[in-house]
């Protein structure tokens, strides 16, 4: 029987035009894989990128950084196809695997590759945002000859594997939280991986762990998988309770995942001095705030925390153990053709936490 050549896939030909179509399946070579995509997430940066904040390549306003077109996708779990012949010796993956590659593609030559530091690699292309790293919404992809690959048990369920990024991106901003014990810790956003970061920052055993949204819905996800307390910015003064419930002085460690300025500025108010402030997310636009909070007043440690280095063993890890609350995240399983229906369930947000496309 002849080889499929063809698959369905969403492409991105620049703000707000995605297409459901009809391409070539990728051709792999020596060092490359091919997987059949079981399951692929979508993430607040695509529904960014839909709506023209994620930099279409070309735009005047903004660093170049989407290059259309483009197969969005980055959150993916696939089962082998095929394997080049470099791939298949080099990977220890045989068809009928399943296999993640990590978010990044790096280039192996720039000074952050060289260093190991291959998570912030100057040519930087992410699955589903540059050309050469084309992404999962769609039936098959390709893992270039570079990525970076991981086999995933087969007893993990293929829509919980589509967690491995978000979750690794959770547990890298938690890493370098650097909470110690009874440290209280504050998690704002509570997203999918502002879940899943409330989730591994429950295993340092922090004194207090304090979870902000201004979704009833999420809140109650925050409550279920290990705050302590849960706190509406939107209906409460989270800074002076905060303040109320540390003597005054602050939390210790605040983690920023609301994408949102008054994340920001909420968290420079609510932490204490010498405090640690970790910042995630992904941003429509600049931020602005009172840098003499940082340093005059409070000599704070300002960390960021960008993708999931070193971390997709330990959240395969933890989600093979049932560590991670996988299913309470997910609540949203779609097929690849309603792409529209899930990106707007993520924008909403208001009953909606983790989306999942089966292609």
């Amino acid at each position: 029987m002849a080889r499929k050549e063809t698959m369905l896939a969403v492409v991105c030909h620049g703000i707000g035009d995605y297409r459901l179509e009809e391409v070539a399946i990728p051709e792999i070579g020596p060092d490359e894989v091919l997987v059949r995509v079981l399951a692929t997430g979508v993430c607040a940066s695509d529904v960014k990128a839909a709506h023209g904040a994620g930099r279409i390549w070309g735009s005047e306003e903004f660093p170049r950084y989407i290059e259309p077109p483009v197969i969005p996708g980055h959150e993916f779990v696939g089962q082998v196809v095929a394997l080049g012949e470099r791939a298949a010796s080099e990977l220890h993956l045989a068809p009928g695997d399943l296999a993640i590659a990590e978010q990044i593609v790096p280039c192996w030559q720039c000074r952050y590759c060289r260093r190991g530091q291959y998570w912030m690699c100057e040519r930087h292309d992410i699955f589903g945002f540059r050309q050469r790293a084309q992404g999962s919404w769609a039936e098959y992809m390709k893992f270039p000859a570079g990525s970076i690959v991981h086999q995933v048990p087969t007893t993990v369920a293929a829509h919980h594997a589509a967690l491995i990024e978000p979750l690794s991106c959770a547990i890298h901003a938690v890493e370098r939280a650097n909470i110690q014990l009874g440290d209280v810790v504050v998690i704002a956003g509570m997203g999918p991986i502002g879940l899943c970061m409330l989730q591994v920052a429950r295993l340092r055993s922090p004194g207090l762990l304090i979870a902000l949204d201004v979704r009833p819905f999420r809140l109650e996800a925050a409550s279920e998988l290990g705050a302590d307390l849960v706190l509406n910015p939107a209906e409460a003064d989270a800074v002076a309770e905060v303040r109320r419930l540390t003597e005054g002085y602050g939390c210790d460690v605040y983690i920023e995942a609301t994408g949102s300025p008054k994340g920001v500025s909420q968290g420079l108010q609510m932490i204490r001095k010498l405090g640690t402030f970790v910042e995630f997310s992904v941003h429509a636009g600049p931020a602005a705030v009172d840098w003499s909070i940082i340093g005059d007043q409070k000599e704070l440690d300002v960390l960021g925390a960008h993708l999931g280095p070193y971390c997709y063993p330990k959240a395969i890890r933890l989600l093979e153990k049932g560590t991670i609350a996988a299913e309470r995240i997910i609540t949203h399983r779609l097929p690849l053709s309603q792409f529209r229906e899930a990106l707007s369930l993520a924008e909403e947000g208001d009953s909606s936490l983790k989306v999942i496309l089966e292609p």
